[in-house]
């Protein structure tokens, strides 16, 4: 039996599956990690450490996706 927990993305409540990475939450959200960047808490993860960092219960994520444009 897979658990759950709450979490807060972009101001949003959303359900993860216990000990989800931000890795796994940027997968599941098809999001490339090389194109973003998160904050947990407000504060700014490191890419390189996105597949260690677990997400815990009432985080709060912000997933900002970079843009290209001219």
């Amino acid at each position: 039996m897979q658990h759950t927990m709450q979490i807060t993305l972009n101001g949003t409540d959303t359900t993860v599956s216990d000990q989800c990475t931000i890795a796994e939450l940027l997968l599941g959200l098809q999001i490339d990690h090389r194109y973003c960047a998160v904050e947990v808490n407000r504060q700014v993860v490191p890419r390189e450490q996105h597949a260690e960092t677990r997400l815990v219960e009432s985080d709060e994520i912000e997933v900002v996706t970079l843009v290209g444009g001219g």
